[in-house]
């Protein structure tokens, strides 16, 4: 049968992706326990690299079996353990939080951040009217946890945020062109590693550069409407 030799082929990947997984992993301990900490970063980073491809195809597979609700089931699962938080500030800017630093290469798939991205804005914005910001800012701060013991920061320049970029103009900008927005990147300590977005209107940017300064630990709050 067609779909189960698509779904043996499917497996037989991630089965590949584990293997590499569990391999690249043990060179990261040895690299540490050697104490050759630049090797082992740049081992953790391929590790890192390996297991959302191993993600990407596990996620694949219960689509496989036919199940008429696995996109659905998939999402939900996706939605639990990447937690993404959509909402509009107190100011009326819209705002995004992830869970995760962005800044990590600059080519190959952003097909991780588009999985777990697209379908958190889609599910936002069915209950939301429609938002235009059309001579804005948008703004990445990359929150680094203040527990690292050294925080590398890293390049902005990705393929990552650009991915993130194109969602999030999907939805609340006619595109992320320069005749639209500017671009404004930033980075700041905190509770916990995670990436934030913001659409902030030009005139409102100084604004936003005031608030920044005071933001918690946790983020500022979100509310579900935007507050005119």
């Amino acid at each position: 049968m067609a779909g189960e030799s698509s779904f043996i082929k499917v497996l037989d990947k991630a089965e590949l992706a584990k293997r590499n997984l569990e391999a690249q992993m043990a060179h990261v301990r040895r690299f540490y326990q050697d104490v050759n900490l630049q090797a082992a970063y740049d081992a953790a980073l391929q590790m890192e690299e390996i297991s959302e491809r191993l993600v990407l195809l596990t996620r694949r597979l219960p689509a496989y079996t036919g199940c008429p609700v696995a996109e659905t089931m998939v999402e939900n699962c996706m939605a639990e353990s990447i937690p993404v938080e959509i909402g509009f500030t107190a100011e009326g800017w819209f705002a995004l939080r992830i869970p995760a630093l962005l800044p990590k290469k600059a080519s190959g798939s952003a097909d991780y951040v588009r999985s777990f991205l697209y379908p958190a804005m889609r599910r936002f914005f069915q209950a939301q009217p429609p938002v235009r910001y059309r001579d804005c800012v948008l703004v990445y701060r990359h929150v680094y946890s203040r527990d690292r013991p050294e925080r590398r920061y890293r390049d902005h320049d990705n393929i990552e945020v650009n991915m993130v970029s194109d969602i999030v103009a999907l939805y609340v900008m006619p595109d992320d062109g320069p005749k639209v927005c500017a671009h404004y990147y930033c980075s700041a300590s905190g509770a916990d590693d995670r990436t934030e977005v913001y659409v902030v209107p030009k005139e409102e940017f100084p604004l936003w550069l005031v608030t920044e300064r005071a933001m918690p630990d946790q983020g500022v709050k979100l509310y579900e409407t935007q507050k005119i």
